[in-house]
């Protein structure tokens, strides 16, 4: 039987706790609003200790963005997989990704696309890690509507990048919207726009997902 380090489960328990303080922070106030004294002052803990398990702000912002994608990919990403390849996963995955914005997961809304806008002309390895985050998620999003072409569910013509573009789109604005007015309505649009695309997208006599 293997003996688990006492020092270690502690440290991996408190980096737990730190980053699901820091991906709430960063969602409503950035990344940049990110550094070890707060952290320490508001969880209770040692400037030291909460330092030494990152080392750097600059760490502790990567660390918050891949922690964000974990919790994305827990909540939108492995659930949307369950369903059949197909039309129904693409409504699946794009279903599940409003109402990760609509419950806000993270209160700032989606994680992603605050940080897009926080660090989109900025230079430097978190700039890079938020790069491919996003790229991540379009490539996935494509590899989803590609699947469903490729299963006969969507016109063989279909321009796979740009109805991802167009969904992506959809979703982001309503996220924007949402978190800006503090209403719903924007999601039920995103829905009502995102059934309309797959409609026109899919081919003929293949039966549709109950949509809007």
């Amino acid at each position: 039987m293997t003996r688990v380090d006492g020092r270690v489960e502690r440290g991996n328990r408190t980096r737990g706790l730190v980053l699901r303080r820091t991906v709430d922070i960063a969602s409503v106030e950035g990344l940049e609003a990110l550094t070890v004294g707060r952290l320490a002052t508001e969880l209770e803990l040692s400037k030291s200790g909460v330092f030494a398990l990152f080392g750097s702000k600059q760490e502790l912002q990567l660390a918050t963005v891949r922690e964000a994608g974990r919790i994305f990919a827990d909540r939108v990403v492995r659930p949307a997989a369950r369903t059949p390849a197909g039309v129904a996963r693409v409504w699946r995955l794009c279903e599940l990704w409003l109402e990760y914005s609509r419950v806000r997961v993270f209160p700032g809304g989606c994680f992603f696309y605050g940080a897009m806008a926080e660090f989109d002309a900025r230079t430097g390895p978190v700039h890079d890690a938020v790069v491919r985050a996003q790229r991540d998620w379009s490539a996935h999003v494509e590899h989803t509507i590609d699947e469903a072409r490729a299963a006969g569910e969507l016109r063989a013509g279909t321009d796979v990048p740009q109805l991802a573009f167009e969904l992506v789109a959809l979703l982001e604005t309503a996220n924007a919207l949402s978190v800006l007015h503090g209403e719903e309505t924007p999601y039920g649009r995103a829905r009502t726009g995102i059934a309309d695309r797959l409609r026109g997208a899919a081919a003929d006599g293949v039966p549709l997902p109950q949509f809007p």
